[in-house]
């Protein structure tokens, strides 16, 4: 079962919510009709009155994972049907079995379910129509305004013209509807080669819109589809199904981004001539466009997201580094803080690059309510408390959330050798160093106060292990403990019992804010320190984290454990991201 769409505080205003109150006060939709099935029937004749007066849509295709600009999308089509009481449709344009999977169905369904919506019955895909779209496409034909073309691609380039320069028409554009309509009865069943024919309307050759200069709608592909099978050799071109998927399903605002922006003419142009036809009824829906996601310090090109996983520059769609859901839910953002990203960039038609600050900072806020914390040393040396006795164990205590009293505490233990950071010690501090150093007090967070005496080193002069004694009567939370004014407090985990676990530590993917920006080569700028993988020392209770259990450590940040590599009590734990931003600044 697929989730309902959650609810959400009341949204800001924006262009398109303006466009659907205006729609809505003149009841522009009332007319529609939605019998449960699309198609052309439903679309005439209907059946019910549809009570859902705004439909929206979310159209993926299933040849890569979805990233985070898709999750704008998804927030703003899901939201708005949430918002108004209508419906938003998932639909997949499958219409390239070349570079489509059932993988990446699946990983699309599990993300949009993930980031917190659903579709209910509104599922749909590009193939439950190709019937009526081959149907269309005949009525094309037989108006007068569509002709099979035989010429090459390059020829097809070289005729379409310039953005200066009038297109010029094929030597094919004037063929006969009894020619075409039997050329591309052929195409159909299969007798001609991938490439020897495609299926164009007859519109302008000298439009000023390079999109209506005469238009692919079909192309030959002998590949075996992952829906229909081998039962089609003929696909529909994007333009061509999307507008009328979208007018066989009632959808009343087809939302995208601004690339799609010259091809709303060609949208409009088809869907009127097919109601002229009589073959779609009105009022038909409208394109809105708004302002594509561009993120610093990642690419979100699918091309580009394609090479590095193929290239193995990372490890998988879900590699945390990727900017793709599957990568950010396996890193540890919750759906939580996408969505109030979204929210906080707001929806327009000016094009703007988002800091990578701002998602960083949404996951913040979101895993600083919920994130239990634990404390982790991430670069161990050992502290010896030389006058505490061997065999003597005590517990020590600590909330399990700093501001939430109600989840009570947890505990852990506290004997004579302890974890600690291994920049907490100095043999020669700087200025302002309130820890660990010869002489020094300090506290040990939630235990007591101890003081260095010095350090022992091996051979090479590495530190292997920092000396200390204790002042008994300064445990936390005891009388007297009050006693003891230091500066420093550190963070230290008993020897005895803590967990060794790999921790990665992941950082932005790339070193620049705009890779590949100019004539550089992206992939020369990732970011070499984008991941390392180290062992910690880690609290004891961290051995029950299940996967996909967040956590704030102590002073490090918010860290996940991975949700396919943890192990019953071997988990292992990604960063989601640190306390502050420190990309760059050497933290």
């Amino acid at each position: 079962m697929n989730k309902p769409t959650p609810a959400a505080p009341a949204p800001a205003s924006n262009f398109i919510r303006n466009v659907i109150d205006a729609d809505l006060a003149r009841d522009a939709y009332a007319t529609r009709t939605w019998s449960g099935k699309p198609g052309p029937a439903a679309v005439q004749a209907g059946g019910a009155k549809d009570p859902a007066r705004i439909r929206t849509r979310f159209p993926p295709e299933p040849n890569g994972y979805l990233h985070i600009g898709h999750a704008k999308s998804i927030c703003l089509n899901f939201g708005l049907a949430r918002d108004y009481g209508g419906a938003c449709h998932m639909r997949f344009d499958d219409t390239n079995p070349t570079k489509e999977e059932q993988e990446y169905v699946d990983s699309i369904m599990a993300s949009v379910q993930w980031l917190g919506f659903g579709w209910g019955d509104h599922l749909f895909y590009a193939s439950d129509y190709f019937e009526t779209l081959y149907a269309f496409a005949v009525a094309f034909i037989e108006h007068g305004l569509a002709y099979v073309d035989s010429i090459t691609p390059e020829e097809m380039r070289a005729l379409r013209g310039t953005l200066t320069e009038p297109g010029k028409p094929s030597p094919y554009r004037d063929r006969s509807v009894a020619e075409n309509l039997d050329l591309f009865r052929r195409m159909r069943a299969g007798e001609f080669a991938d490439g020897a024919h495609v299926l164009r309307l007859k519109i302008d050759m000298a439009s000023p819109n390079i999109n209506m200069r005469d238009p692919v709608i079909y192309r030959i592909r002998h590949a075996h589809h992952h829906r229909t099978g081998d039962a089609w050799c003929v696909y529909p071109m994007y333009d061509y199904t999307h507008c009328i998927s979208d007018a066989l399903e009632n959808i009343t605002h087809s939302i995208c981004t601004l690339e799609f922006e010259d091809h709303r003419p060609l949208y409009d142009w088809v869907l009127e001539k097919l109601a002229g036809f009589g073959l779609l009824a009105r009022p038909l829906p409208h394109q809105y466009e708004f302002a594509r996601l561009n993120l610093t310090y990642t690419v979100l090109s699918k091309r580009k997201l394609i090479q590095l996983v193929d290239e193995k520059h990372v490890a998988g769609w879900d590699d945390p580094r990727l900017p793709t859901l599957a990568g950010f839910r396996r890193r540890g953002y919750t759906p939580e803080a996408i969505r109030l990203f979204a929210e906080r960039i707001g929806v327009s038609k000016e094009n703007s690059l988002i800091e990578m600050a701002i998602l960083e900072d949404c996951l913040r806020k979101d895993l600083d309510e919920r994130a239990a914390r634990a404390i982790a040393v991430l670069d161990p040396v050992k502290l010896v408390i030389d006058n505490w006795p061997a065999d003597r164990v005590e517990t020590a205590e600590a909330p399990v959330h700093p501001h939430k009293p109600e989840l009570g505490k947890r505990s852990f233990p506290i004997g004579r050798e302890l974890w600690i950071e291994r920049e907490d010690f100095e043999e020669t501090p700087p200025k302002g160093f309130f820890r660990l150093t010869p002489g020094a007090m300090v506290r040990l967070r939630y235990g007591y106060v101890i003081q260095c005496l010095g350090c022992d080193k091996d051979a090479d002069g590495r530190i292997t292990a920092v000396h200390c004694e204790v002042m008994p009567d300064s445990k936390s939370g005891t009388p007297g403990a009050d006693n003891y004014k230091v500066k420093g407090n550190i963070h230290w985990v008993c020897a005895n019992g803590a967990l060794d676990a790999e921790v990665r530590l992941y950082d932005r993917l790339f070193s620049v804010a705009t890779p590949g920006s100019g004539d550089t080569d992206y992939l020369a700028q990732i970011n070499p320190d984008s991941v390392r993988t180290i062992r910690a020392k880690l609290e004891p209770g961290l051995r029950d984290a299940k996967p996909e259990d967040r956590f704030q450590f102590e002073r490090h940040g918010y860290f996940v454990a991975d949700v396919h590599d943890s192990k019953p009590g071997a988990p292992v734990f990604n960063r989601a991201v640190t306390l502050r931003d420190t990309f760059g600044k050497g933290g």
